[in-house]
């Protein structure tokens, strides 16, 4: 049965054997992120927080809280750009993005000026904010952002939308690819790079503490590299998706005192075909206390999923099943 039919109805089937109800199973595929960043881990945690397979507990008796009948499964992937193309040809019912890529392909601007908009692309909802981190290594004489000039950086692979704001914000400070000696790694392969003194810096948008850079700190001497200035605050009132942001001191090993950076949103999208039912109840199940609790204790960033930033910063519509749970919750007019 196709998941578009099966929830017409919000996945219930009544079909009786044996006295039992037996009840219809669906899929749905969350594309994530690279294994090393936040998309991929938070992933799993939504995927386990809305699936309820048949036969699960309920939630009221201590069993899954999720949709009935749903099983959803958290892909590896590329990033934002890679989901918002698998969700608009179907490769994929929902996935994981940055706020300023999904803006761009629902309206066909930035990123997507060259390319036909993903009009249907709606929002679930947003989830935390993404710091963009700049990883140089100590010994790379990096102290700004105007220091990677002639240095070996990495601005993550084509398809990320880690690739996009690195190019912003290397202009915002007057510098473009063919100033750097520019590769083009995910961040786990980047952080291997820089283990063997093959790496100055690399570039990384997600939530923090991000594995990759989590691990190679506490193997090697690094340094975060504050995004910052006269030519940060141009940068935001021209780019408006972006947001101040701050790294803690102590969040990776090594680093003694906060360090300034911005911040996109980590977004939760779809596509305007998946059925309203299924999309509400999956966002139902996002803000229930049991699934609140689940995020809490699974992931630093999972205690900033929450609903009261569920609608900040939308820059695309919501999905209708997302906006009338908002709505029922106070949170949309």
């Amino acid at each position: 049965m196709g998941i578009r039919t099966f929830f017409a109805a919000l996945t219930v089937a009544t079909a009786v054997c044996g006295g039992a109800v037996a009840q219809d199973m669906a899929f749905f595929r969350i594309g994530t992120g690279g294994t090393a960043g936040t998309y991929y881990p938070i992933g799993g945690l939504i995927a386990n927080a809305i699936s309820s397979p048949p036969g699960s507990r309920a939630c009221d008796d201590g069993g899954s809280c999720g949709v009935p009948g749903l099983v959803a499964t958290a892909v590896a992937s590329n990033g934002s750009v890679g989901n918002v193309n698998a969700i608009n040809g179907g490769a994929m019912e929902a996935g994981f993005s940055q706020s300023d890529v999904a803006y761009w392909a629902q309206t066909g601007t930035g990123l997507w000026e060259d390319q036909p908009p993903v009009e249907k692309l709606r929002l679930i909802a947003n989830l935390y904010p993404e710091s963009i981190h700049l990883v140089a290594s100590a010994n790379s004489g990096i102290e700004t952002v105007a220091d990677l000039a002639g240095k070996r950086v990495s601005l993550d692979e084509p398809g990320s939308g880690t690739l996009v704001d690195a190019k912003i914000i290397l202009e915002a400070f007057g510098l473009s690819e063919d100033d750097v000696s520019a590769e083009y790694l995910k961040p786990d392969q980047a952080a291997d790079r820089m283990r063997d003194g093959a790496m100055d810096a690399f570039f990384f948008v997600g939530g923090y503490p991000a594995g990759a850079i989590a691990e190679l700190a506490s193997q090697h001497d690094v340094k975060l590299i504050p995004i910052t200035g006269p030519e940060v605050d141009k940068l935001l009132e021209t780019y408006n998706f972006f947001g101040t942001d701050n790294f803690p001191a102590g969040t990776y090993d090594g680093q003694d005192a906060d360090v300034a950076t911005i911040a996109v949103g980590a977004q939760l999208v779809t596509s305007a075909d998946q059925p309203e039912e299924l999309i509400y109840g999956i966002t139902q199940a996002l803000y229930n206390d049991s699934t609140q609790e689940l995020f809490a204790a699974g992931h630093a960033k999972g205690k900033e999923i929450t609903l009261d930033s569920a609608t900040i910063g939308a820059g695309i519509p919501f999905h209708p099943g997302a906006e009338r749970f908002y709505k029922e919750a106070g949170k949309l007019q």
